[in-house]
């Protein structure tokens, strides 16, 4: 019976190894947290909001709506035409650069050839009214017609016709205006 006894004995046989036991029971996943958790954040980290209103950080944040693609313009200014080749990136490659919708692909002469044959005041007229799939000034209204007609030639030319560029008439004087609506202008 004394060896069967002599099997379950445990490691702990006095009450000072018992409380050392259970101390570094407690104390060794303690210590595993802490330095777990050291090695964490031990990394500098500033604190959110510490750097938010830097002058870099606002520029970060309103950059997007202040720089990429906005302009301001003043609606009282005069108009700046576009180049043909402008207003063909801008709106006409769109059907004419891969023929969508029966439209004459950009530098096909085969195709461009019966509308050339038409003559430039046809081919403008239709470019400005639409025709069929095409609508009014390619779909962008605030296209001038002077823009529109650049268009015209700069396609057509490039298709084998020979078209001159359109001259750009030019606006009346803002002095010869204001002096002719005051003219016109009711007496108090």
């Amino acid at each position: 019976m004394s060896d069967a006894h002599d099997e379950h004995e445990s490691a702990i046989k006095t009450p000072k190894q018992l409380i050392v036991a259970v101390a570094a029971g407690f104390i060794v996943p303690i210590i595993a947290i802490v330095l777990l958790v050291q090695f964490v954040t031990s990394e500098h980290k500033v604190g959110a909001g510490s750097s938010a209103l830097t002058p870099e950080a606002i520029a970060a944040r309103i950059s997007p709506v202040a720089a990429d693609g906005y302009t301001l313009k003043d609606a009282n200014a005069p108009k700046q035409l576009q180049s043909g080749e402008a207003v063909y990136q801008a709106t006409c490659v769109a059907c004419h650069g891969s023929g969508a919708a029966g439209s004459p692909k950009f530098g096909d002469a085969a195709a461009w050839g019966p509308r050339i044959a038409q003559g430039f005041d046809k081919v403008l007229e239709h470019a400005i009214g639409g025709l069929r799939a095409m609508p009014p000034k390619g779909g962008n209204p605030d296209l001038d017609d002077v823009e529109v007609a650049r268009a015209v030639v700069y396609m057509a030319n490039a298709s084998g016709g020979k078209f001159k560029e359109p001259e750009v008439k030019a606006p009346a004087a803002p002095a010869a205006d204001a002096a002719a609506s005051a003219a016109s202008a009711p007496a108090k």
